[in-house]
């Protein structure tokens, strides 16, 4: 991580917006491209400390997703909407999660042309170590105020839920 910057460059911004004769859509850009820079943040740090573990965030929610899952499995296809990524990306995330044994395809015992993603116990055993050093040393020392945090949540819930995000 670099040095701290003496100002906040994202304020700046919203001068120059200001400005320059944008002033109605400058707290709208300053807000929209601090969230961005938010969730780089956040996304560096949750890959630090999942490096350790072998996984990346991406394919740590593969495996969360499947340790939340009723019988520890779920279609390929229900596995990408729920994670809301597209095929392709879940298929990138499901190979380098099956290179290293810790989840498997297998056939669907009813359907032959679905498969089924599948944590195996080395799987979920990387998932419950890699969960407990995210809430350690990421949601525990996330820098929000559990009060922000809800609220934070709750404004970006209406925001996703207004963009068609879910229902």
């Amino acid at each position: 991580m670099n040095s701290p910057l003496p100002r906040d460059p994202i304020a700046e911004a919203r001068e120059q917006w200001v400005s320059h004769g944008w002033a109605s859509e400058a707290d709208a850009m300053a807000a929209i491209t601090a969230v961005m820079r938010t969730a780089s943040i956040y996304l560096q740090r949750a890959d630090a400390v999942l490096k350790p573990h072998g996984l990346t965030f991406a394919r740590f929610e593969v495996l969360a997703l499947l340790g939340f899952s009723k019988r520890g499995s779920l279609p390929m296809s229900r596995a990408s909407e729920l994670l809301q990524v597209h095929a392709t990306s879940l298929t990138n995330s499901v190979d380098r999660l099956e290179a290293t044994g810790l989840v498997q395809r297998i056939a669907h015992p009813t359907d032959g042309r679905t498969r089924l993603l599948e944590l195996n116990p080395q799987g979920l055993e990387v998932l419950n170590a890699a969960r407990v050093d995210l809430n350690k040393m990421l949601f525990a020392q996330s820098n929000l105020a559990p009060k922000d945090a809800s609220e934070l949540f709750e404004i970006l819930s209406r925001f996703r839920r207004a963009s068609g995000d879910f229902l």
